[in-house]
């Protein structure tokens, strides 16, 4: 399977979920982003690398890799290589002088890894083309920017909690370019699994 290379976009905070977080990866030299949901330790641990911070004390991540290179093991790097049931699963790539191998991560850890060893992190055309968010490039600005739809009627917008089964497709197409723009990738996630559903149920 094809192998895409991704990069750390934004780390964002829900807007309407408290101590949510979502870590926004991008397609290298494309237009398509990859939201993931992940714990406050978690952003605060791949923001805390990001940022080049040193804490007086290691965090989790920063042990295990001061442990994997004491005993001369490195990082190649991960690979976001599967997705069942909105959970995304990954693997980290190491090596020692000896032998290769594969080790089954969380998602969230695997980043806070990559960002820590400098290395690439990868995903499958298939992950993305499922989950990924589409943004498109517009030729005035050279900037990717998302397309714009038309904004929903202030009735049709709900209040609190989203009730997605009951919009149509369009309203939900509509509802995740507003999310998109106030940059709620919590939201974006759940309208965009309600679309990916509809649109699977219309293909059987």
């Amino acid at each position: 399977m094809k192998k895409i290379e991704l990069e750390i976009i934004a780390i964002s905070h829900s807007i309407t979920q408290t101590h949510s977080y979502a870590v926004v990866l991008g397609e290298v030299n494309g237009i398509r982003r990859l939201p993931i949901i992940i714990g406050g330790f978690e952003a605060q641990a791949i923001a805390v690398a990001l940022e080049k911070m040193n804490p007086s004390r290691p965090l989790t991540h920063d042990l295990m890799k001061n442990f994997m290179t004491a005993f001369g093991i490195e990082l190649h790097e991960i690979i976001i290589n599967d997705l069942q049931e909105g959970v995304f699963y990954s693997k980290l790539v190491c090596s020692n002088e000896n032998d290769t191998i594969e080790i089954d991560s969380r998602t969230s850890d695997a980043i806070a890894m990559a960002v820590r060893f400098g290395c690439p992190i990868y995903t499958l055309d298939t992950i993305l083309e499922s989950a990924g968010i589409l943004f498109e490039e517009t030729e005035e600005s050279g900037k990717k920017k998302r397309k714009k739809k038309e904004p929903l009627p202030e009735e049709m917008r709900p209040a609190g909690h989203d009730d997605l089964k009951q919009m149509t497709l369009t309203e939900l197409n509509n509802l995740l370019s507003e999310v998109l723009d106030s940059e709620d990738y919590i939201r974006a996630i759940a309208i965009r699994d309600e679309i990916n559903s509809r649109n699977a149920e219309g293909k059987q």
